[in-house]
């Protein structure tokens, strides 16, 4: 039976909130505006509203996490790709939405699958869509694919669900991590150079992980974010908690702590902005991080309490080691040495240190400063897991 627009569009932006563009990779439940679904997510160093999409939720794949694998009972829609590029831009025109962000399931193949995906962001394009473009890239698109996606879109996606083949197999036994998912991605890293060197515009590169079912450590998942940050220019690397789905072979498993989301998210950070390398991080004996204390925090109290840091003389690799000091506040503090010696919290604090977090490890002009016992190093763990600032790694 054939269905309106708008009950396909319900049908195919269900369980979106599986694919993060947010952030801090925690999406909000979409919102209906003008009777449409819409998410927020981050783009262009802001907030927007956003067409987040499945062009099919048909699949031929059959993941034992996902929503949309095939032989699951559920209804499924798919819209041609002309027909969700004019959606797109009918709700651009009306205000809806400022941005796009379009997967499928896999249906006659990943090439043919890319090839719609491609269709629609091409009819983006020639309509002259003004808004962000993040495209999913199919499990097995070939190079030239892979190329044209880097070319058109603002941000395209690759999910390697898991750390290693062996824990693939055990969450979607019909994907080959290397030759499917990883060597994609490096499609996708190669092509992103290739433009940059030519002074083009690139799309920008994310990844995610499901975490928990597969039996991962957070020390596997760390070190293959260290590679893909520092090997393949990974932008953004995504964890996203396993949370079980009726009618699919994990229904019956535990979701994950989101508590062990923040701590990832956190060693992410650590590990792309602050010259932090996997194994460097405070990882227990069975390779996960501490779920008491964040990461840099629990860092800091091993490297830091008996040897703190003097403000006035450390470098800039040493003072991004402080608890609440991040790039920016670290490049302001360089700034104001220049001109005079940091002698108290309060130069600080007016730098934008979160000087509750960096008092117990640093010193300021050969002295340590006064620390108020009564405040915590750090709060509740049941308090704002997701507020954005709880997954910095130093609160900046």
């Amino acid at each position: 039976m054939a269905c309106s627009l708008e009950t396909k569009f319900v049908l195919l932006t269900r369980e979106m909130d599986l694919e993060p563009d947010e952030p801090m990779g925690i999406p909000d439940p979409p919102r209906s505006l003008g009777g449409w679904p819409v998410f927020y997510a981050a783009a262009r160093g802001k907030r927007i509203p956003l067409l987040k999409i499945l062009q099919s939720s048909f699949c031929e794949r059959n993941c034992f996490y996902c929503p949309f694998r095939s032989g699951r009972d559920f209804p499924r829609a798919a819209l041609r790709p002309k027909e969700l590029a004019q959606a797109a831009l009918a709700l651009h025109r009306r205000g809806i939405i400022q941005g796009v962000f379009v997967s499928s399931g896999i249906t006659g193949g990943s090439l043919a699958t890319q090839d719609r995906l491609l269709d629609t962001l091409r009819y983006l394009q020639d309509s002259r869509f003004p808004g962000y473009t993040h495209l999913k890239l199919m499990p097995g698109a070939d190079r030239e694919q892979v190329a044209q996606a880097v070319a058109l879109a603002h941000r395209v996606s690759v999910n390697l669900e898991a750390p290693s083949a062996r824990f693939l197999s055990r969450l979607a036994p019909q994907k080959w991590y290397w030759k499917e998912l990883l060597q994609t991605l490096r499609y996708a890293a190669e092509a992103r150079r290739e433009r940059l060197q030519k002074g083009l515009s690139a799309a920008s590169i994310t990844t995610q992980f499901v975490v928990g079912p597969a039996g991962e450590t957070d020390r596997d998942l760390l070190q293959v974010t260290q590679q893909l940050v520092r090997e393949m220019e990974v932008q953004r690397v995504y964890y996203s908690p396993f949370r079980p789905v009726p009618d699919t072979p994990l229904e019956h498993r535990q979701p994950e702590s989101p508590l062990r989301v923040r701590r990832l998210y956190q060693a992410f950070f650590l590990i792309r902005d602050y010259g932090f390398s996997w194994d460097e991080l405070p990882l227990d004996g069975h390779g996960d991080l501490p779920r008491e204390v964040d990461p840099k925090i629990a860092w800091a109290q091993r490297h830091l309490a008996y040897a703190p840091v003097e403000i006035n003389t450390a470098g800039p690799r040493e003072l991004l080691r402080v608890p609440g000091i991040g790039p920016q506040t670290m490049r302001r503090i360089l700034r104001a040495r220049r001109e005079r010696r940091l002698r108290d919290l309060r130069q600080l604090q007016a730098l934008g240190v979160n000087v509750r977090r960096a008092a117990p490890f640093v010193l300021l002009d050969g002295k340590r400063p006064a620390v108020q016992p009564s405040l915590p190093l750090e709060g509740s763990a049941s308090q704002a897991l997701y507020t954005p600032s709880s997954f910095r790694a130093d609160g900046e």
